[in-house]
């Protein structure tokens, strides 16, 4: 675990080194307090709660969250650094997991920087508090596994562009897949098992399950198995690209 602090603590500094974590950060709140102010009707609802602010994290981390997973791998492959990286006493689970928590801790304080719309809406009013932890914990966890697959697919590549946009569809996909007009294209055709399965892998559906509150072992353990299973696919990805 040293190691894998070592590199947690260097990931993150790197990110607050150049401006590009405050304009990113900056951008992130501003759209955030947009779309849940203005776009979802926050002040038209009269209604003291944060459900049209979450309502639009998951469309939100499609492009934010793999704007900072691109350069996870991408940028280490492009510039040559990942072999001096690879010289150094850390395995690869070791490093992949020291860049991945480092970009989840980052894309954490972010979301811990909306603090103001919680403040705000418990001077308006009585909120459900209980409700509004777990949506911020299912929306953490949701950024987690986006940030898993994009962490993985920024492996494949030397191009940071390509990891932005694969990582953006891969995440996009698994966003849709529980949406009517997804299923309804697969109702035509696939038997229920298939439906089953394609419904059940939306980040749609789990996150909002927890957002409303409850949050379930099944949701926990999705999100969960997702990061895991994308995190080894990186390190698979990361040993082959060192050993071709």
């Amino acid at each position: 675990m040293r190691n894998v602090t070592t590199l947690f603590k260097r990931e993150l500094m790197s990110y607050f080194a150049t401006p590009v974590a405050y304009v990113f950060i900056v951008i992130f709140l501003a759209l955030m307090g947009a779309l849940a102010f203005y776009v979802g009707g926050f002040f038209t609802s009269n209604q003291a709660n944060l459900v049209s602010f979450f309502f639009y994290h998951p469309w939100l981390y499609l492009l934010l969250i793999p704007a900072i997973s691109m350069r996870l791998w991408a940028e280490e492959r492009k510039t040559g650094t990942i072999e001096l990286l690879m010289t150094l006493p850390v395995s690869t689970t070791e490093a992949v997991l020291g860049k991945f928590l480092a970009a989840w801790a980052f894309a954490g304080i972010a979301l811990a920087l909306t603090f103001p719309m919680w403040i705000t809406v418990n001077v308006l009013g009585d909120p459900d508090n209980g409700v509004i932890v777990a949506s911020y914990i299912g929306s953490l966890v949701m950024a987690g596994a986006f940030l898993a697959i994009g962490s993985c697919i920024s492996a494949l590549t030397k191009n940071q562009v390509i990891a932005f946009i694969v990582a953006a569809t891969v995440c996009f996909l698994f966003t849709m897949s529980g949406l009517e007009l997804v299923l309804n294209f697969f109702r035509l055709w696939a038997p229920d098992v298939l439906i089953e399965t394609v419904a059940s892998m939306s980040f749609l559906t789990h996150f909002r399950a927890i957002a409303k509150g409850v949050i379930d072992f099944r949701d926990v353990v999705f999100f969960a198995s997702l990061i895991a299973f994308f995190l080894f696919a990186n390190v698979v990805a990361v040993d082959a690209k060192k050993g071709a």
